[in-house]
């Protein structure tokens, strides 16, 4: 551990207020559990719920024996991702994939615009690999954003997030947009199936393991899917004789404000992002937050003229410049100084000086908020695990997504806070695993289903 820094009673008492406020006891853990399961029951009963409980129209399970020329796209946060994938049954594959990026102008522009940029990232890539045969190419389009699906293969936007706001969108069919690019640019590709990023990484980790119960994004954006017995869904107008994949849009639970615990530095953030009053539970929870509500923090400290001497930079004023990926620094530096700590501060951000108490103060912050993440993160798990019975069962979480990877502890303390809720015996039959880059893999199962279909 660095050395505790010479704090001043003004200092430490401040930090404390500030620490404090992102505290989630274990009371509060399980209350927020028990919310969340009457959120997903009132999600399956009717349209139009806050946790919008989507049915994926993905059914029965994969056995992992499945084969095939397949392609994905995967479209969600920072970067394009286009895959070819071939099933080789024995829950083996092989992909091959190509990144690229997504400008800010394109995330604010017509969509129009973002679906060509696609559609020639698609264009290129097919060329490239050589895989632009005669025959239609069938494809699994990941996108991780809130849609109505009515079928397999069709999908309305209900709203945009994580830093998207594309015009002539919402309320629009997401595939046919798509699919009409490739029409007028003559690319010989059909959109087999429509998947959310969560779905596509259930699947995919259930190719090699078909039992797994969840599959759970923790990146730039928060989600999760599970396999639900249709019988039980009011709403659901189909076979009800059949188990589906549920898309939850969990990142939307409790806009009601009932049961999260929402500090001052929350309500600023949400106050200045695209989508105000919405997704509460991702803003506690996502790489894309965290940042930005330690900055808040951050200012706070700086203003009481505790930290910095009072003074910030014009860096650390700017909104969302304090990125997530400088808290795992930070909480890892372990030098006898916080140089690693003191880098950040100063050479990238540009805040003048810092002494070791205000580089202590930092790393105090960044531990508050990712601690209280991870705690947060493990409820709609301990929530879907009593909707379904499970508690007590052999139950594999497959999470695809930044935050899970690289945050340090994010496991640890999700188990940590897991095992509060539920208890240490149930705690220990439910096995996190990583599921890197799932969402390709399972956009291209889907497509291989939704063509047999």
């Amino acid at each position: 551990m660095a050395p505790t820094g010479n704090f001043t009673e003004a200092q430490a008492a401040a930090v404390k207020t500030v620490t404090d406020r992102f505290i989630v006891t274990t009371e509060r853990l399980q209350k927020i559990a028990e919310q969340f399961v009457l959120e997903m029951e009132k999600g399956l009963d009717h349209q139009g719920a806050t946790v919008a409980m989507i049915p994926s129209f993905v059914s029965g399970r994969c056995t992992g024996e499945e084969k095939g020329n397949f392609m994905a796209l995967d479209l969600g946060g920072t970067n394009l991702r286009v895959c070819q994938v071939n099933l080789l049954g024995g829950g083996e594959h092989t992909i091959r994939q190509q990144k690229y990026v997504v400008s800010e102008e394109l995330k604010v522009g017509p969509m129009r615009n973002l679906c060509d940029f696609i559609a020639d990232c698609v264009d290129s890539f097919l060329t490239e690999n050589g895989t632009g045969g005669n025959e239609t190419l069938q494809l699994g389009y990941t996108f991780s954003f809130p849609i109505l699906q009515t079928a397999i293969n069709r999908g309305v936007l209900k709203q945009w997030t994580k830093g998207f706001n594309c015009s002539g969108a919402v309320g629009k069919d997401v595939t046919i947009l798509l699919q009409d690019s490739f029409r007028r640019k003559n690319i010989n590709v059909n959109i087999a199936a429509i998947v959310n990023d969560t779905v596509g990484t259930l699947m995919a980790y259930a190719y090699k393991h078909p039992n797994t119960t969840m599959g759970v994004i923790m990146g730039t954006g928060f989600n999760a899917s599970y396999y639900e017995d249709m019988g039980k869904v009011k709403k659901w107008t189909g076979d009800k004789n059949q188990e589906m994949v549920i898309n939850m849009e969990c990142g939307a639970f409790d806009c009601e404000r009932r049961v999260l615990p929402m500090t001052i530095y929350d309500n600023k953030l949400d106050r200045e992002s695209i989508n105000v009053y919405q997704q509460y539970y991702e803003k506690t929870v996502a790489g894309m937050y965290l940042g930005e509500i330690t900055r808040n923090a951050l200012l706070d400290l700086v203003d009481q003229q505790i930290l910095f001497d009072g003074h910030s930079s014009r860096e650390l004023n700017r909104n969302w410049s304090f990125e997530t990926a400088y808290m795992s620094t930070i909480e890892v530096d372990e030098t006898s100084d916080l140089s690693d700590t003191g880098h950040i501060l100063e050479s990238v951000l540009n805040v003048a000086s810092t002494t070791l108490a205000d580089r202590q103060i930092v790393k105090e912050i960044c531990q508050a908020v990712g601690l209280r993440a991870a705690r947060l993160a493990s409820c709609h798990i301990a929530g879907v695990m009593k909707h379904t019975g499970k508690v007590g069962e052999e139950c594999i979480v497959a999470i695809d997504g930044s935050l899970f990877e690289f945050y340090p502890n994010f496991e640890k303390n999700m188990g940590q806070a897991l095992s509060e809720i539920l208890g240490e015996q149930a705690r220990s039959k439910v096995k996190f695993d990583l599921a890197r880059d799932g969402s390709g893999l399972g956009a291209a199962i889907i497509a291989m289903i939704a063509s047999k279909n």
